[in-house]
């Protein structure tokens, strides 16, 4: 691979979160850094370990707050690597899964900025791991879909044997829960909540289709958390469901919040 050279940006996947599930790669970009513009959900415990001398922007979203456009983050990159600085966006999950690192790429590479994309573990397939729930399992599921809650659901296809994984999916569960049991599905098809998956608030709500919405209201289920749909969710712990916050976490001494 080649090194990195000033005057560019790569665009990192730092993982769900926990600063051990970083690439190498990933790693070796953010210590070679002069700019680090981060994410709320990124590994931000590796931030620690920069050199004093790099400038740390901080552009997080929060649900229905984003304080910092993506237009404006666009332009961040390219400022910064047109004077000659060494960039990295750094990301939670994958850049390229509901991470808009396309339309980075897309943008520095129009302004003629060179620019590297380094995959991630995406939140999707990792944070319901932590509850046991594989995504695909031999005669249970052969094939998922990742979506945002912003999706049209009642496009996806299949039953219980065909997972859904929702990302941003709190807010609108009630109605997302409803069309999915309209189809296939039913109002018994199993569902899974994970919250702050591999953060210290990290909690595992287990349902039905025609029950979640009122067991994540009666828990306060909170943003970030994946919820996954089908069959595969019978696969989970069931001793995680009702431990207490971050009792179960599969990785030690996580030392910031996603």
């Amino acid at each position: 691979m080649n090194g990195f050279a000033p005057g560019s940006v790569a665009l990192v996947g730092g993982g769900p979160g926990h600063p051990d599930l970083i690439t190498v790669r990933g790693r070796q970009l953010l210590l070679a850094a002069d700019v680090v513009i981060v994410d709320r959900l990124g590994p931000r415990a590796l931030l620690d370990d920069l050199a004093p001398d790099v400038e740390i922007i901080d552009v997080g979203k929060q649900p229905h707050h984003h304080p910092v456009p993506q237009w404006r983050i666009n332009e961040l990159l390219v400022e910064h690597a047109r004077v000659g600085k060494r960039v990295v966006r750094l990301k939670g999950g994958d850049p390229f899964v509901f991470g808009r690192g396309g339309e980075e790429a897309e943008f520095c590479r129009a302004a003629g900025v060179p620019v590297e994309v380094v995959p991630g573990v995406t939140s999707a397939i990792a944070v319901p791991s932590i509850a046991g729930i594989p995504v695909t399992h031999r005669g249970v599921a052969a094939g998922f879909t990742v979506l945002s809650a912003h999706t049209d659901i009642d496009q996806v296809p299949g039953g219980p044997e065909h997972t859904v994984i929702l990302l941003m999916g709190v807010s609108g569960l009630a109605a997302t829960a409803a069309t999915l049991a309209a189809g296939r599905r039913g109002t018994d098809c199993p569902v899974a909540i994970v919250e702050d998956g591999y953060g210290d608030g990290q909690r595992v709500t287990i349902g039905t289709l025609g029950t979640i919405a009122a067991d994540a209201a009666a828990r306060g289920v909170r943003s970030p958390a994946v919820v996954v749909v089908g069959d595969v969710v019978r696969l989970a712990d069931p001793e995680l469901e009702h431990a207490p916050l971050a009792s179960h976490s599969t990785l030690s001494n996580r030392e910031a919040p996603q």
